[in-house]
């Protein structure tokens, strides 16, 4: 019988059962007493591991003490612990499971006692997963390799000892060893696509996610089926673990049962996500402390970077041991005909059919430069996998590489073959970095590899999304991905020195987490390692240019109104030549999709390509190119009507359209894009003419369409209506009222003094679309908003839980715009439910007019734009926006007091 010692640590015990008179012998304080004592272990430095055995051994005693109160031991009854408690595991609020074992069907005489035995366990505050079942009912059981798996961990406590081998052997009996260890892999592949595939989540599951514990368990379920053994340590005296590797993972494991230990005590639960709700004050448990010139967050990131380590290590173990596994127990049993062929690609290396391997063990040690000659050959013949062997002299190889590796002329050539080497580029820098190449022969790199940002933004750490962008600049190259960049792919495809991007990639975000502007320090390494490398002195700036600019491009096209010809004059003037256009334009389209995939849609796609154009026009100086407002303004009218005359607009009468164009103004034509001046064009000639907002008789115009540029399942909303003073305010109370959040927004004023409103609009319902009831009811509080406004009422949401736990300062900033007349005004604040509609409510009460708005929510963080003037079109003075100003921050400051 498995027994185990607490005997290290002082446990309360537990009090006899037979001499309480309590009605629960006094075990629910027992419990409490038990969770006290382990709390003040570990804040004494008593090691976690320690403490979860001894939790695991407390239970014991009051099962056994149980089993034997109610004369169970005098029947023919086992009594197994389970799954992690069968492992002698568990935390404050870990599942405990139990398995009651018989050899036949349980009998009637001892039904009674087996159901008080249960009963108790429910009534002191123990929640059991409780199985009862025959030899025969477990062997059936046994055919769910979930069942299966947890009858692995069996571990005896008391009663029948002949009893004790049943559980593996029916594990043994029910699952071919090959068979198990298939489907415990593809449960593995699947549990990580519920993750999203990676480590870096940003409210991991330390249980389930990649990198959690379960990667740890699946290594002992696979093992533990063949080698028959109880405890992982004993996979080192097998030859199967080495004593390193054995030693990261204890350590790894200990990491993430500390962690899940403050998540129990701080939610009551078996809590196992780490939500934003618990990562600051886990952190602060955990003795990741703020420094005097840290920043707001950096002892949360400290501790999530840490973590994010920890799950790679474990990964990167789990992948390769399930991996060694199948190399060293399964393959050889397989048929000759299924066993993978050997050929030779060269004396140091061989390939195992799609894996390589080193030709002995003393490659590394004996050729240093293999290292990375190993990578070069993996894409020269296109194969993305190492042999397990290869990879654990590789991890000890690696940590040789020191300066005088890097100084080495051969290394450094065979450094940039590898960047020049596309094929399977992502997937050979993925494993330099998870066994240490890459860290070492990039310093820098080992910075930022696990640093996160605490923010909804950045969806990875650096080191995965520097990673992840190579991989999408391979996408523009794949004939799979060519129509979703279309553009871009063309672009990247006619780039001959594609490394150059590969290397501003690699080094665009390395500076961060530094003292100062990373873009500028990152473009200082770049260069320096580009000549290091022997790279020409353009090459290298070019590079360097790239990393320190790698955001201009999408902070022009995002926060600039693009259809001003200074704005992109400008960034023309800064970006000065083609090739640097092309090359910045591919970078930040990959950027953008390797920080967080919910940030690339077709509206910013759009947003990019037009800045492209417009700005190569100028570049190339020409000579049809629109220059200025005017051209613009020309081009635009010239492209609708183009349009205008093609078969499927013939409908259309032509003079009444240039007409109405007339009375529309430039701003409209400056604004809106040839596709949605048609259509708002016919809506308007086929609505009865619109007199003031008060006359019964005419109505405003409101209609909507399906819009999928910026999400899925976007509505485009166009109002024509009188202009009047609270109109922004009112449509955005109406958008509120109905859940309506505003993705864009162009607010244009006719010369006529009619507005012309189009916002792109996502339903938090997602019925908008399909429900015309629900368009008809947007439809009628808009008009009716539009024709009897009253004061704007705001309705009282609450604040999403993730957004609760960040703090974003409210910024207000002014910039005149003096060929419009207007001013820009910058509103970076928390996203929030009604922020346009209380912005809306400001506006009213300061009597400002909205001419256009650019809705941006990256994340937490609301960065949002307005083109506003005084109610007579006029610049506002600046007592006037500095009061505006004042308002908002007043309003913002008290949310995120409220918050």
């Amino acid at each position: 019988m498995f027994t185990c010692d607490a005997a290290t640590i002082y446990i309360t015990p537990l009090p006899p059962l037979a001499q309480s008179t309590e009605r629960h012998f006094g075990v629910p304080a027992w419990l409490t007493q038990i969770n006290e004592d382990i709390n003040k272990a570990l804040a004494h430095g008593v090691g976690i591991r320690q403490l979860v055995t001894a939790r695991a051994c407390a239970i014991d005693s009051l099962l056994v003490a149980l089993f034997e109160h109610f004369a169970l031991d005098q029947t023919e009854l086992a009594l197994f612990a389970t799954g992690g408690y069968g492992r002698g595991e568990l935390s404050l609020h870990s599942d405990v499971d139990i398995l009651l074992l018989a050899p036949a069907a349980i009998d009637t005489a001892t039904e009674p006692q087996l159901n008080d035995f249960v009963a108790k366990l429910w009534d002191m505050g123990i929640e059991p997963a409780l199985s009862v079942r025959s030899v025969d009912e477990c062997l059936e059981a046994a055919a769910d390799q979930t069942v299966a798996t947890a009858l692995l961990e069996a571990r005896l406590l008391v009663g029948n000892e002949a009893l004790q081998n049943v559980p593996r052997d029916v594990v043994n009996q029910a699952w071919p060893q090959k068979d198990f260890f298939e489907t415990k892999m593809a449960e593995a592949r699947s549990r990580y696509l519920k993750h999203n595939a990676t480590e870096y989540n940003l409210e991991p599951n330390i249980k389930t996610a990649p990198g959690g514990l379960r990667d740890i368990h699946v290594i002992g379920w696979i093992s533990k089926r063949y080698f028959r053994v109880t405890k992982l340590y004993d996979l080192v005296q097998q030859d199967f673990l080495t004593e390193k590797e054995f030693d990261d993972l204890t350590f790894a494991e200990d990491y993430l049962w500390q962690i899940r230990h403050y998540l129990h005590e701080l939610t009551g639960r078996n809590e196992n996500k780490l939500l934003f709700d618990y990562q600051r004050e886990i952190a602060t448990l955990m003795g990741y402390e703020s420094h005097e010139d840290d920043l707001p967050n950096a002892a949360v990131e400290r501790f999530m970077r840490d973590y994010y380590r920890c799950a790679m290590q474990i990964s990167t173990l789990s992948e390769m041991l399930t991996t060694h596994y199948y190399e060293t127990i399964i393959e050889p049993r397989l048929r000759d005909d299924e066993r993978p062929k050997k050929s030779p690609l060269n004396a140091r290396f061989n390939q195992i059919g799609t894996q390589i391997a080193i030709s002995h063990n003393r490659v590394f040690a004996q050729h240093p430069d293999a290292i990375l000659e190993m990578f070069l050959l993996m894409g020269e013949h296109g194969i993305k996998n190492v042999r397990t062997r290869t990879l654990r002299a590789l991890k000890i190889a690696a940590r040789g590489i020191d300066q005088s590796y890097r100084d080495n002329p051969k290394n450094k050539a065979l450094f940039l073959a590898n960047l020049k080497e596309q094929n399977y580029l992502y997937h050979r820098l993925r494993t330099m970095n998870r066994y240490g190449v890459l860290s070492n022969y990039i310093p820098a790199f080992a910075l930022v590899t696990g640093l996160m940002q605490y923010d909804l933004f950045h969806r990875y750490t650096v080191d995965a999304h520097i990673l992840f962008l190579i991989r999408i600049l391979r996408r523009f190259l794949d004939a799979h991905h060519q129509d979703e960049y279309p553009l871009v792919s063309a672009i990247f495809g006619r780039i001959e020195r594609k490394e150059i991007l590969v290397l501003a990639a690699m080094f665009h975000d390395i500076a961060k987490g530094r003292d100062g502007d990373h873009s500028t320090l990152g473009e200082l390494d770049a260069i320096e390692f580009c000549l290091a490398h022997g790279m020409s002195q353009a090459d290298a700036n070019l590079v360097g240019w790239l990393t320190r600019y790698h955001l201009l491009m999408s902070m022009t096209a995002q926060k600039k109104d693009i259809s001003d010809p200074a704005v992109v004059s400008e960034f023309a003037n800064i970006v000065g030549n083609v090739t640097h256009l092309n090359h910045l334009y591919v970078l930040t389209v990959a950027d953008m999709n390797a920080t967080n995939p919910q940030l690339w849609n077709s509206w910013r796609a759009t947003l990019m390509k037009q800045l492209y154009s417009q700005t190569r026009r100028i570049l190339r100086a020409d000579i049809d190119a629109p220059t200025n407002r005017q051209d613009m303004i020309a081009a635009t009218r010239a492209q609708a009507i183009e349009m205008l005359d093609s078969v499927a607009n013939q409908h259309m009468n032509r003079e009444e359209v240039i007409a109405l164009w007339d009375d529309l103004g430039d701003e409209y034509f400056l604004r809106e894009i040839p596709q949605d001046i048609l259509w708002h064009t016919k809506a308007i000639l086929n609505h009865p003419p619109i007199g003031k907002a008060s006359d019964a008789e005419s109505q405003p115009l409101v209609v909507l369409r399906e819009h999928r540029e910026l999400a899925l399942d976007a509505v485009q909303v166009f109002v024509y209506t009188q202009d009047q003073a609270n109109l922004f305010a009112v449509t955005m109370a109406v958008f509120d009222q109905m859940n309506l959040d505003v993705l864009d927004a162009r607010i244009i004023t006719a010369t006529r003094e009619f507005a012309l409103d189009s916002y792109v609009l996502l339903d938090r319902h997602g019925t908008l679309l399909t429900d015309t009831d629900r368009q008809e009811e947007l439809k009628e509080r808009l008009i009716s908003a539009f024709m009897h406004p009253t004061t704007v009422k705001l309705a009282q949401k609450r604040l999403p839980r993730q957004l609760r736990h960040f703090q974003v300062p409210t910024r207000v900033a002014f910039d005149f715009n003096a060929s419009s007349k207007q001013h820009i005004m910058t509103l970076e604040t928390l996203d929030q439910p009604g922020l346009l509609a209380r912005v809306g409510q400001i506006f009213l009460q300061h009597s400002i007019e909205v001419h256009a708005a650019r809705i941006t929510t990256l994340g937490e963080r609301a960065e949002d734009m307005f083109y506003i003037s005084d109610s007579n079109d006029q610049p506002l003075s600046e007592p006037r926006l500095a009061a505006l100003k004042q308002a908002l921050l007043d309003s913002f400051t008290q949310t995120a007091e409220a918050v």
